[in-house]
């Protein structure tokens, strides 16, 4: 028996109708289509307005795509995990109320709390858990309601978020040239200061003062937080292209986290990529959170062939930061594509 690799089989991916672009935010918020553009190199983002609806709606229409692209047999998934800021509710899980609303008869479930680098940090847990022998089949999902907890009075923050998620299914597989082959995570634990959000949990609980002083929305020190973002995504991604022998002549991809566009470029030219092997979907949709990459990853899908060497890295509130990197096992153009 070969060793055990952990491959992505198929990708799915949900983002609401309702289009929030620079035009309208401009008429709730003092701002402009320029302002943002220069700044982040956002043009729209796209809200889940329907009420009653949370992060769960979105994360289980990603999986039903994922389920329903690859062909699986929904009683042979062991698992089931969501990466999420954005729960449903404090408890129960939301990957548990995915998992009910699609039919998982024999797996498990838990949400993975790493803010925006908890897709890459679940995606690596479920690499491991194949990787062991005793999971064949896991669905790794990245999903965030962010619309629910930003403040759209706030000039600063409000352009910057969207609502969306992206599923991946993660299977076993004895192919030598294809998988999940290293990855580079750390949490420094410097960032409380710099994005929280400062009421709702155990430490500030909610009542009628947090509510009235508005604590219950994200809160960011922007200039802070991307100088960080830009050290950290950027050091990360050589790291990992050393130890792993890539460089600008074999790398086929990287999927940075979609936050910022000045990011993403100082990502591309610290490995000397150009912009075209860069996944870039942050005009459209926004800082999805753990959304983005697999965002990233449903919309280039057609784009992807059997062998591609990508690095992923993302960074957010903790501080959290990582890479991953991975061989690409199918070819993307022969994967069916329903975008609903």
């Amino acid at each position: 028996m070969g060793k055990i690799r952990a491959i992505i089989t198929g990708v799915g991916g949900y983002v609401p109708d309702y289009v929030l672009n620079n035009e309208e935010l401009s008429r709730m918020v003092e701002t402009n289509d320029e302002w943002i553009m220069t700044r982040v190199g956002i043009k729209e983002r796209r809200i889940l307005t329907e009420e009653g609806l949370g992060t769960s709606y979105m994360a289980r229409k990603a999986a039903k795509m994922v389920i329903a692209k690859t062909g699986v047999d929904p009683d042979s998934i062991d698992a089931l995990m969501l990466a999420t800021s954005s729960a449903d509710y404090k408890f129960p899980s939301t990957a548990s109320i995915v998992l009910g609303k699609i039919g998982l008869k024999n797996a498990f479930a838990f949400d993975f709390w790493g803010a925006c680098c908890g897709f890459l940090y679940a995606l690596d847990n479920a690499a491991c858990m194949i990787e062991s022998g005793r999971y064949k089949k896991v669905i790794v999902i990245g999903a965030d309601k962010m619309s629910s907890m930003v403040d759209y009075t706030d000039r600063a923050t409000c352009p910057l978020f969207g609502d969306g998620a992206g599923a991946v299914l993660v299977e076993a597989t004895e192919e030598e040239d294809v998988g999940y082959m290293d990855s580079y995570f750390r949490t420094d634990g410097k960032g409380l200061p710099f994005l929280h959000m400062k009421a709702g949990g155990s430490v500030c609980p909610p009542s009628h003062f947090t509510v009235d002083h508005r604590l219950h929305y994200l809160y960011q020190e922007g200039r802070t937080v991307f100088r960080y973002a830009v050290t950290n995504m950027s050091d990360d991604c050589a790291l990992i292209a050393e130890r792993n022998g890539l460089n600008k002549d074999n790398i086929t991809w990287v999927i940075p986290h979609q936050a910022n566009m000045r990011i993403i470029e100082a990502v591309a030219k610290r490995l000397e990529l150009p912009l075209e092997q860069v996944m870039v979907n942050i005009e459209h949709y926004g800082n999805t959170s753990a959304g983005t990459i697999p965002l990233a990853l449903w919309d280039y899908e057609s784009r992807l062939r059997k062998g591609d060497n990508i690095i992923m890295t993302a960074f957010g509130a903790g501080f959290v930061h990582g890479a991953s990197y991975l061989k690409w096992a199918y070819d993307g153009s022969q994967a069916a594509a329903p975008r609903k």
